[in-house]
């Protein structure tokens, strides 16, 4: 089961005004990148894990939102919740994927399975108010496939006998364990599909692709996938890491690599709705020598560019200008569930009005911070209630008071230091 379009869906939940309009979700800054787009934004072309200018470009008419991560996870574990009540084995993958195996579906005709699905498809929608698509097949590979092929919002249900027939025409990159770069190393010898993988040697495969991934990729080419279905430690870092076919030298080339493989660890991260405090990157040379550098954060965080700025600067640290350069990774540690920099500015240039820092006589007390508020912030009102910021500037914020539980609401503009408006939870814009 995939949630579909999950973190823009959840958006649109809890804001009501954005349904059925195109929203993307990320990064706000110069180098901010898309963590999620409603389907309506994608049929402008965005897309996850975009840059956010690329994908406004694409899409002038999108509603930008910064992640609210707190919020994905318990719309998570509430679906989460719904599939491990109706299946004893379940292996959650991201925030918004898990494979089940239910014990009652064990040899089920596919009428069956379909039942079961469009149950718990319809349970998800009616209970947390998102859509998710199932797909079914025999194996874990098969089963992801189908709700891919499924979205958005639907099931497929791939008997074992038809599943030969299915994987063949499909391009190779659907295959789990075929980034670019193994489909690079395919392409160039003319395997673009599926079954043009399955055709080939076993020893060619292996030739071209090393013993152990080249087994397992020509098995599952051929439908053979008896990887179970198995409760997943939670990882303690995200990473992606490249190696390439010659030896990199340039430094501008190398920054370029460091970047891309940044950015794929940044997609992992965001889709298990966790931030990080510690990047490392990883630098091995012609000689197989490995070097490992890290930066840490005083708080975690899920900014692509605060990360990739982190994996640029120890890349000089890491390898000295010059030197042949064969692999590269970025990983990202000190996970947390949630982001843990302060909403507004840094608490520790904030003073505590009940221990105000000592002042000399003759100087006046200094003017309070006036608070910054920033497109998609959640605040709460103490007559309105809760809302969010569609908008500020010139010293006014504008909040659309609406909540997954009213409807649309009504949008009302403030001065941007009015007493009677707060920072909020995002937990209470879902109505629970």
């Amino acid at each position: 089961m995939d949630m579909d379009a999950f973190f823009a869906s959840v958006e649109q939940l809890t804001r009501p005004t954005i349904r059925g309009r195109p929203v993307l979700v990320g990064g706000l800054g110069p180098r901010g990148t898309v963590a999620g787009a409603s389907y309506e934004a994608r049929e402008y072309g965005a897309r996850s894990a975009m840059s956010m200018a690329e994908a406004r470009r694409r899409c002038p008419v999108a509603v930008v939102l910064p992640p609210r991560f707190r919020a994905y996870q318990l719309v998570s574990q509430r679906v989460l919740g719904i599939v491990r009540e109706v299946s004893d084995v379940v292996e959650q993958v991201s925030v918004d994927e898990a494979f089940l195996e239910p014990a009652e579906l064990a040899d089920a005709p596919t009428e069956r399975v379909e039942h079961f699905a469009a149950q718990l498809r319809a349970r998800v929608q009616r209970e947390v108010g998102v859509t998710a698509s199932i797909g079914a097949g025999p194996g874990k590979q098969l089963a992801k496939i189908a709700s891919d092929l499924a979205k958005p919002d639907g099931m497929l249900v791939v008997p074992a006998e038809e599943q030969l027939e299915l994987l063949s025409a499909l391009p190779v990159r659907k295959m789990w364990g075929i980034g670019p770069v193994t489909e690079s190393k395919l392409h160039r010898i003319g395997v673009h599909t599926i079954g043009e993988l399955a055709d080939l040697h076993l020893g060619d495969v292996v030739s071209l692709l090393g013993q152990a991934h080249g087994t397992e990729l020509h098995r599952l080419a051929h439908g053979i996938d008896e990887r179970p279905v198995a409760e997943r430690a939670e990882a303690k870092q995200v990473s992606a890491e490249t190696t390439f076919d010659v030896d990199i030298t340039d430094r501008a080339e190398l920054q370029s690599e460091v970047l891309g493989v940044a950015e794929s660890a940044h997609r992992r991260l965001v889709s298990s709705g966790r931030a990080a405090r510690t990047v490392t990157i990883k630098v091995r040379d012609s000689d197989f020598t490995t070097i490992s550098r890290a930066e840490t954060f005083t708080s975690a965080t899920s900014d692509f560019g605060a990360l990739s700025a982190a994996a640029r600067r120890l890349l000089p640290i890491a390898v000295p200008p010059g030197t042949p350069v064969r692999l590269v990774g970025v990983s990202y540690s000190g996970l947390a569930t949630s982001e843990q920099e302060p909403l507004f500015g840094n608490p520790a240039d904030e003073h505590d009005p009940a221990e105000p820092a000592p002042q000399p006589v003759s100087r006046p007390a200094p003017e309070p911070e006036v608070r910054q508020w920033r497109a998609g912030d959640d605040v709460a009102h103490a007559e309105f209630g809760h809302g969010w910021v569609q908008g500020a500037g010139h010293g006014r914020v504008t909040v659309r008071f609406e909540t997954a539980a009213t409807g649309r609401g009504v949008a009302k503009t403030f001065a941007i230091d009015d007493p009677l408006l707060s920072a909020a939870d995002p937990a209470d814009s879902l109505g629970w």
